[in-house]
């Protein structure tokens, strides 16, 4: 399969101060890839590098054989952006809204009419569509960001954090519109902090912390890399301090990594069950309270933190 994407060695510096440090990979026609990365990852200044927002300070991508710096209007023709900041105007309706996106984008007349049908329908919107979106929820105007996003057919669509700031019911909602765009043959590049998304959506997924991608791969490739290991999370109480007690347990036969944060614990280990004793031991030496244990098989998250040393949610 024909990769529609190439990003090579790609940088960005705002003065002294490096966003993005050299980064590079592709996406394969019909794929979904995700950035997955915490906020200020670099996440965001890829993709507006990737749209022809920003200029690269070094390196290149090429997009349907086009390159970014050298051929911004060819890839503009070939990608559609739903960016994480809400792209519409409240006081028109969302009709309004496509119709005015539309005529941004060149079409007119009866193909926008049509078009602007089409999109409506693929975003649940049909009913609501002479509604000002004033009147709608989150989880609405997010669906008619990507519905902007959508109209002039792109073969690529960057997705920057769709769902920030909407209710769960709505998130399920954004995800079952993303894989059923994917379904109909759109590729998509879509940027998230959350694991669970990445999971559930991606193909492919590329892990990025401090501007650097640390890691490319499926799910099943990245827990490879790291080696088949489990996270056993300690929820204590709030009083306690997780900081000392993840501290004491580096170094402890069997932990990998721990990492505290928000009142848990997370301890990367070949086999919880088999630390799970000592860890609990360390606890009751320091007078800690745990009131509840999960194990987690591997996942993205356990990759992140044995990759970088912190939670993905920091």
């Amino acid at each position: 399969m024909p990769a529609i994407l190439e990003v090579h060695n790609l940088v960005k510096k705002y003065g002294d101060f490096t966003a993005v440090k050299g980064v590079s990979f592709e996406i394969q026609q019909g794929e979904i890839f995700s950035l997955l990365g915490p906020n200020g990852a670099g996440k965001t200044t890829t993709i507006s590098m990737l749209s022809t927002l920003y200029d690269p300070t070094g390196g290149d991508a090429m997009i349907g054989g086009h390159s970014v710096k050298k051929d911004p209007m060819a890839v503009r023709q070939i990608i559609g952006v739903v960016p994480q900041d809400l792209a519409l105007y409240e006081d028109l309706t969302a009709r309004e809204n496509l119709e005015f996106w539309g005529q941004m984008y060149g079409l007119g007349g009866k193909e926008l009419s049509g078009r602007i049908d089409e999109v409506l329908e693929q975003i649940g919107l049909v009913e609501k569509a002479k509604d000002r979106v004033r009147t709608y929820s989150g989880g609405m105007k997010r669906r008619v960001n990507i519905g902007v996003g959508l109209l002039h057919k792109p073969r690529l669509l960057f997705m920057d954090e769709p769902k920030v700031g909407i209710d769960p019911q709505s998130r399920r909602a954004i995800l079952d519109t993303v894989k059923d765009l994917n379904r109909l043959g759109m590729t998509v590049l879509y940027t998230t902090h959350y694991m669970e998304e990445a999971a559930e959506l991606s193909n492919r997924v590329g892990i990025i912390d401090h501007g650097e991608l640390i890691a490319i791969g499926s799910q099943q490739e990245l827990t490879r890399q790291v080696g088949q290991t489990e996270t056993l999370i300690l929820h204590i109480a709030e009083n306690d301090d997780p900081e000392a007690l993840a501290a004491s347990l580096i170094g402890l036969e069997g932990v990998i990594q721990a990492q505290a944060s928000d009142h848990e614990i997370s301890v990367i280990t070949p086999d919880a069950e088999d630390v799970l004793a000592a860890v609990v031991g360390k606890a009751n030496e320091r007078g800690i309270k745990i009131r509840s244990i999960d194990i987690r098989e591997p996942n993205l998250e356990a990759v992140f933190l044995h990759l970088t040393g912190r939670a993905l949610r920091d």
